[in-house]
């Protein structure tokens, strides 16, 4: 007697289609799992024989042998408990499914026969739809997150008797050999109403609770930096004494950023999904871009992924969004050097011995850190004075390596405030974030036709087409660099910096004054002796 049934897994963030092979022939009573499981799916023997005998049905005693292919593909969790299960009842022929459907089963069994929640259902059930299946039946509490995927019929259950006995009654014996089959003609009454809400209400979630920058006193020239850094999705490092508002400027930033597209949104959500991290699926697709705050004592693996088979890290949980580093020379310099790969290719490549993953990983790197070791550098507080010796500032900012501030476009001080009252006049969320808008819609008219959209993302031909100086302007722009010793990386990026703020000055020429702003956000390259002050 042989049969099959489909389920899937993750390999990396992808859904993958695994056939769930089941042969039960005489022997012995006896049953093995074969095709490079992992400790979770060996498991599932014995969850599966219990939740089958518990809901009434009869286990083979026969020889079971069954078999998860491609077998070289080596497969982890417990997604197969559910596709295991009702391959072993119906290849024993005690019930038959529909026969008009090609359906995905995904899902982990408890001893009674209770269905579990797992990870990952999102990329699973989009697999399935490239792969040509119209159905997935899963747990209840996955129901909502495969309902995103559309043109998909989500069959969800509570228990596994929810299925073998649609009116909920379990037998008081065992099922006998002789007994009838039970034919399941339709699994129609078991599939639930849309539970997703439209994209206007779940892009509120986030903006509804957030602060807002009016909050913030003063700190004008920091917050057209930021306005600068979402305008164009640029990396923005922000270095001032403590106190100063570094972490409440940066954490703020979320509320100027444009809600995702409807493409970053299903890739962020299926990042989430399969880190195991999306906690209300019922609200639709991540809307808000995602905002990542690590601590400094995060390993290598956990800020870029590992693994045997290795799992995003937040560098891909900031996919689309937004890695803010407080503290940035707390951070080992081991951690801080892998960043190196993923902000230039906006991936992270992770290669084991039997496969290599690639993991999306394109976002904004924010990150805030004093100016020396003590803080004080150039705060002109009165009380506080810098106490730090030139060798103690070069051996702490020495922590970050010159490469990786060639790829941080604004390097901003944030002095200390004069003002201790609320302004006149203080720059609001929503009036910063109409600037940033307007030229985000600049940007997306310009590279309509290109496969980015954003002036951070320009490289090559692309660069020189679309941020080309004049000779006057080109002239300043080589002498500057000649003079601070700046890399052509460096160049590069002081061009992509001064194409934003001409967009947000509405100019669709690059000018002096655009490049000379730029320059002047390359703070840490201005500064040639490290004891120099902070202004």
């Amino acid at each position: 007697m042989y049969g099959k049934m489909y389920s899937a897994c993750l390999y990396g963030i992808d859904g993958v289609i695994i056939q769930v092979e089941v042969d039960i022939s005489n022997g012995l009573p006896q049953t093995s799992i074969i095709g490079l499981p992992d400790s979770a799916i060996r498991e599932a023997v014995e969850r599966v024989r219990a939740s089958i005998k518990n809901c009434g049905f009869r286990f083979p005693m026969q020889r079971v042998t069954i078999n998860l292919a491609p077998a070289d593909l080596r497969k982890e969790g417990s997604a197969f408990d559910l596709a295991i299960a009702l391959g072993i009842l119906v290849t024993s022929g005690q019930i038959i499914l529909p026969s008009d459907i090609r359906l995905l089963m995904i899902g982990e069994l408890a001893l009674d026969g209770t269905l579990r929640p797992v990870s990952g259902v999102l990329s699973m059930v989009d697999r399935a739809k490239q792969e040509g299946f119209n159905a997935v039946l899963l747990p209840e509490e996955n129901a909502a997150e495969a309902d995103l995927i559309k043109n998909m019929k989500v069959f969800s259950l509570g228990h596994l008797r929810e299925l073998l006995y649609p009116n909920g009654i379990l037998p008081k014996t065992v099922r006998k050999e002789t007994d009838p089959p039970v034919i399941l003609h339709s699994l129609d009454y078991l599939q639930k109403p849309s539970s997703s809400v439209t994209i206007s209400s779940a892009s509120k979630i986030y903006t509804a609770g957030c602060e807002d920058y009016s909050d913030v006193l003063g700190q004008q020239p920091v917050k057209r930096a930021l306005t600068i850094a979402a305008a164009g999705m640029h990396n923005i490092m922000l270095i001032g004494p403590p106190g100063t508002g570094k972490t409440m400027l940066i954490k703020r930033l979320p509320t100027i950023l444009p809600a995702l597209t409807e493409q970053e949104s299903l890739e962020t959500t299926k990042i989430f999904s399969a880190a195991g991290k999306l906690k209300e699926p019922s609200t639709g697709l991540l809307r808000q871009r995602p905002f990542r705050s690590p601590h400094h004592t995060i390993s290598s693996g956990g800020l870029i992924g590992g693994g045997t088979i290795p799992k995003p890290g937040e560098v891909s949980l900031a996919h689309r969004g937004i890695l803010f580093l407080d503290e940035l020379p707390e951070f080992s310099r081991n951690v801080l050097e892998v960043l190196r790969q993923p902000l230039e290719d906006r991936a992270v490549t992770i290669s084991r011995a039997r496969a290599v993953h690639t993991f999306p990983a394109h976002f904004m790197l924010c990150a805030s850190m004093n100016p020396c070791p003590c803080g004080y550098l150039g705060s002109h507080h009165p009380e506080h004075r810098c106490t730090c010796s030139s060798s103690r500032i070069a051996h702490y900012r020495a922590k970050i390596s010159g490469p990786l501030l060639d790829r941080i476009d604004l390097q901003v001080d944030v002095p200390r405030p004069k003002e201790w009252t609320k302004e006149s006049f203080s720059l609001s969320s929503q009036e910063m974030k109409e600037h940033v808008m307007q030229a985000h819609s600049i940007q997306l008219r310009r590279y309509r036709h290109l496969p980015f959209s954003y002036n951070s993302e320009l490289a090559g031909r692309h660069l020189r087409n679309f941020a080309a100086l004049s000779s006057d302007t080109a002239t300043m722009l080589q002498e500057t660099l000649e003079a601070l010793g700046l890399s052509m990386r460096a160049y590069d990026r002081i061009l992509k910096l001064a194409r934003t703020i001409a967009d947000l000055d509405g100019r669709d020429k690059i000018g002096s004054s655009h490049v000379a702003e730029a320059i002047q956000y390359r703070n840490l390259d201005r500064q040639q002796n490290p004891g120099e002050e902070v202004m």
